[in-house]
């Protein structure tokens, strides 16, 4: 038996999780978190096969979370499922100790199917993601420049680039708005960018957000 750590903020989600897998014999939810604390307690708490973990929640983020769990639980694979698409964040994840990633677009037979493949020690990653993996292994080409900004710098400016404004963006990640201020800042510097308009085209010419 597959036992699973359910990770998400929205209670929906957690629930149609549950459901979905409620009939897969092998698999089993054995318990639920809405937030990075209350999963780290579980974590450190229970024994769990695999965790289904969200990127985006308040405060700290899943790529925070997911580092935390590696640190603690090397062993323990993480498979995120996110709203986010492959281009968002699936490499980033990857690079950071996730076993596999999925997006919440997927099919239940497909997240089926990655739950046993990660919890057999094996990574799970969709064909379309398998091609870009192997295109930058082959690249020689620097990193472009977003790849050079942390974890929470990259979440914000996927924010920006969707339009958010600065408060508005705090209010959905427990931050200040003088924080987000300054991400931003380190954002357009590290981006050698000046406005949003063309953190905006750049995301937009680089697949990182829908036009």
């Amino acid at each position: 038996m597959i036992r699973i750590l359910v990770v998400d903020d929205h209670a929906i989600v957690r629930e149609g999780l549950k459901q979905i897998l409620a009939d897969v014999t092998d698999l089993s939810v054995r318990d639920e978190a809405a937030n990075a604390q209350e999963a780290l307690e579980k974590i450190r708490d229970g024994e769990f096969d695999c965790v289904l973990l969200d990127i985006s929640m308040p405060g700290r983020s899943g790529l925070e979370v997911l580092k935390e769990i590696k640190a603690e639980r090397p062993r323990l694979p993480v498979l995120i499922l996110s709203m986010h698409a492959e281009e968002q964040y699936a490499i980033r994840a990857l690079r950071a100790g996730a076993s596999g990633y999925l997006t919440k677009a997927s099919a239940p037979d497909e997240l089926i199917g990655a739950i046993r493949k990660v919890s057999c020690g094996r990574k799970y990653v969709s064909a379309s993601l398998a091609e870009k993996l192997a295109g930058e292994l082959d690249s020689d080409a620097g990193k472009p420049p977003h790849e050079t900004l942390s974890d929470r710098e990259y979440q914000v400016m996927l924010m920006l680039a969707s339009g958010k404004a600065v408060k508005e963006i705090a209010d959905e990640v427990c931050l200040s708005v003088k924080t987000i201020s300054t991400y931003r800042s380190r954002v357009m510097a590290k981006m050698n960018l000046k406005k949003n308009a063309e953190l905006t085209l750049y995301a937009i010419q680089n697949r990182l957000v829908d036009c």
